[in-house]
């Protein structure tokens, strides 16, 4: 995939971070307003800040933050030499391929079956809520394909720049 197209991907992901962290910020406003200006509590805009929240972080884990941008413990990695730094990375990207991978078909059965459930005040299915979760799952393993194949190239770990997945 050209460099351009995936840059214009990675605007289209930010601007839809962007847009749940306004909707987060529009529903709390509107919340603190409805309550202590009308004296009119509702849940509905409580509801709706904690779902774009999930939505948000999951998306921006996902399609946003790019592999060095992530928080990291590296006080071992940063002490080991280049190939000791490469064999470690590619035992972790397989780990996260092969655990992510494990998990998946029991996720999707979970996100399938809370179709039955409803959110309590804007009435939004909790499969179509939890949704983001799988999304979330395949691009961590995408993303660690990339990597572990770029690590078995013998590219250094610090060198390595997540792309989107294809």
């Amino acid at each position: 995939m050209p460099r351009t197209r995936l840059s214009s991907l990675h605007r289209v992901a930010e601007a839809v971070a962007a847009g749940l962290l306004a909707i987060i910020f529009v529903a709390f406003i509107l919340q603190i307003v409805l309550r202590y200006v009308f004296n009119w509590p509702v849940g509905w805009t409580a509801e709706l800040s904690v779902a774009a929240w999930l939505w948000l972080v999951l998306w921006g884990a996902a399609f946003v933050l790019k592999d060095h941008e992530e928080i990291r413990i590296d006080f071992v990695s940063v002490h080991a030499g280049r190939r000791a730094r490469i064999a470690m990375g590619i035992v972790g990207s397989a780990s996260m391929v092969v655990l992510f991978g494990i998990s998946l078909p029991a996720a999707w059965d979970y996100v399938s079956f809370m179709k039955v459930e409803k959110s309590s005040y804007m009435n939004i299915r909790f499969d179509v809520l939890f949704s983001i979760y799988i999304l979330f799952s395949v691009a961590v393993i995408a993303r660690h394909l990339w990597t572990l194949g770029q690590l078995l190239r013998g590219k250094d770990p610090a060198n390595v720049e997540a792309q989107p997945a294809p």
